[in-house]
This record gives C-alpha cells, sequence and structure tokens, in this order.
C-alpha cells in the first residue's frame, strides 16, 4: 500500500550510497514520489531525512538546516579525498604529544565561527558544468574558491588516541563534534586542522546526528522500515510506511498559523488571504532558516485538523501562498 505523504528519517549505514537509500524507500513507500533534504556521502552513516508523496516539495524548505555531526580526525596522514576511501598521499606521521589538548583546541578555534572554507576537491561542486570530484577522478587538478559557512561548535569528544596506519604510520585519532551551516564540509575541516597542527589530517569516520529539528534517535534503519511495512501488510487495516505527517513537521520547522475551514479552502485554491494572519503564527523551538525562501518570512498555515494547507510569505497586505501542499 502507497504510503502517505510525510517525512521518513533514515539512519543510514555505512558503504551504501543516499541514493540507495531512496530507492528503497519508493520500494517500501510503494512509490516513485519520495526525495530527500541532503544526501551522505557512502562511508558516512547518520540521518538522512527523506519526504514521501507532497512532502517531496517540502524538502527544498529543509536543505539549508543546520547539522550536527560526531567525527573521527586521523591527524599524520593525508589522503586525495581527504577521508578514508581515498588513496594516502602524505604519511607525516603524529604523536600524542604533538597535539596535546591546548594545542589542539588553539588549532580548532580559527576554524570556528563564520569562516572562509575551500570545499574538498573531491565533492558535487560543478566546476564549468561539471562536478569536481568527476575531474579530479579523471586526473585533472581543480581549484575551488571558498566560500562562507558557520561553525557553530567543534567540540572534542575525549581524548586524541594514538594508533597505526594500515602502512605502518604512528598516527593519532580525535573524536569531535561538529555543529555547522547546511554547505559545510566536515573533510575539509578535518584537512585544515591537519594543516594548522602541520601533520596533515583526513576524516577517518562520520556520523550525522541531526538536521534541524530532526535527531538520529528519532531514524528507523531501513530493516527497521522493512520490518514495519511487512507487519503493516498483514495487518487487516494495512496504512503503508509510517511517516512524520507534514503538520507535525511544519510545527517543529517554521512559524505556523492556525486556519479555518473555509480559509484553508481558499489556500487549497492558492487564494490569497489578510496579512494581518500572519501576525498570529507561533514560533517554533528550533526555527529552519530556509534558502528557498528566498528573504521572505515563511509561515505555514494549519486546517483545524493540524493538517499542512500551504507555506505562506506576506506580500503587501496580502498572505500568499508560496506553496501549497493541500488539495483543495
Amino acid at each position: 500500500m502507497a504510503a502517505p505523504d510525510g517525512l521518513v528519517l533514515v539512519d543510514k549505514p555505512q558503504g551504501v550510497t543516499s541514493h540507495d537509500v531512496v530507492g528503497a524507500l519508493r520500494r517500501l513507500a510503494a512509490t516513485r514520489k519520495v526525495g530527500h533534504a541532503g544526501t551522505l556521502d557512502p562511508m558516512a552513516t547518520g540521518l538522512l531525512v527523506l519526504g514521501v508523496g507532497r512532502a517531496t516539495r517540502f524538502l527544498t524548505y529543509l536543505v539549508g538546516a543546520d547539522k550536527t555531526y560526531e567525527a573521527t580526525v586521523r591527524l599524520g596522514q593525508e589522503t586525495l579525498t581527504e577521508d578514508a576511501e581515498g588513496p594516502v598521499t602524505a604519511s607525516t606521521g603524529c604523536q600524542p604529544q604533538d597535539v596535546l589538548l591546548p594545542r589542539l583546541e588553539q588549532a580548532v578555534a580559527p576554524l570556528t565561527g563564520r569562516i572562509m572554507q575551500v570545499p574538498s576537491a573531491v565533492s558535487a561542486v560543478k566546476v564549468d558544468g561539471r562536478r569536481s570530484y568527476q575531474r579530479v577522478r579523471a586526473g585533472q587538478e581543480v581549484g575551488l574558491a571558498a566560500r562562507e559557512v558557520v561553525v557553530h561548535h567543534i567540540g572534542l569528544l575525549g581524548q586524541p588516541r594514538p594508533a597505526t596506519a594500515r602502512d605502518g604510520t604512528a598516527v593519532v585519532d580525535v573524536d569531535l563534534h561538529v555543529a555547522c551551516s547546511s554547505g559545510t564540509y566536515v573533510r575539509a575541516l578535518a584537512r585544515d586542522l591537519g594543516r594548522a597542527l602541520g601533520c596533515g589530517a583526513h576524516l577517518a569516520t562520520l556520523r550525522r546526528t541531526s538536521v534541524g529539528p530532526f535527531d538520529c534517535g528519532e531514524a528507523a534503519t531501513l530493516e527497521e522500515l522493512s520490518v514495519q511495512v511487512e507487519a503493516d501488510a498483514a495487518s487487516g487495516d494495512p496504512r503503508g510506511l509510517p511517516v512524520l505527517p507534514l503538520g507535525a513537521v511544519a510545527r517543529r520547522c517554521l512559524p505556523t498559523v492556525g486556519l479555518t475551514t473555509s480559509q484553508a479552502r481558499a489556500l487549497g485554491y492558492g487564494q490569497p488571504l489578510e496579512a494581518a494572519l500572519l501576525d498570529q503564527a507561533q514560533l517554533p523551538e528550533r526555527p529552519v532558516t530556509s534558502k528557498a525562501a528566498q528573504g521572505q518570512d515563511v509561515v505555514a498555515g494549519l486546517d483545524p485538523d493540524g493538517t499542512l494547507v500551504a507555506l505562506l510569505a506576506r506580500k503587501g497586505t496580502r498572505a500568499r501562498p508560496v506553496l501549497v501542499l493541500a488539495p483543495a
């Protein structure tokens, strides 16, 4: 049975692409209409936010959400891809006494705040119409321009740990908690930390723990979702893959305003309402700053049942729908 419209939070395993997860969810949700609010590299694990049905149209308002990660940075070796999947390009080595906590904290400090970051060369950034990682894998040298990102926090998770790389090089692993804006490359943070310490570094492991107000603790694995779907199909009242309804999603992400039945019906036809309605909006605890809003203050309109009807923006004296999600 086709799943209802809504979000699904998936805990992606290592070694699986985000596209693979989308494909699996299409089968479980019994619909082709599945999208994501931002991918993870195959080596990374953790939270993927996916939309089913009409919720795919809402995903663009989540793409700009802040994210948190748990990462392990290996000091003493650099790789072509700046993570554990690429070949080693330099093995300087590192000893625990080289990265005592005061020196490590001093190196981390310039990497926090509003910074200009050069993205990883092996990234999806386009250069003259072609992905940067495609150019690197074809043997081309790629120099990307720095872009502004915000790193809210980099915290040390425990003491640095001595380790030995596969080639016998003595290295040090550092576990970090990173809170950052969308568009921040944690691989690039690992690279820059290694350069600041003079020993080189790469990203050894990465786990995304949250996207905006959504936490990995709420997510399910694909195996768990499969069991849920099988149990639902065998029940006397199948309802399809369980989802987080868009009304609940909107209340967690955006300012919301309650609508009367007649107002909800008007918005369903794309008709505007009085702008004064937007002054009644209630703010969420963790609002998402959306790139899709393009500078507009977007408010979610909910019908008396709590269903998301439309996203609204003030235009003069009217509150006009910028995205209608409920049928008239």
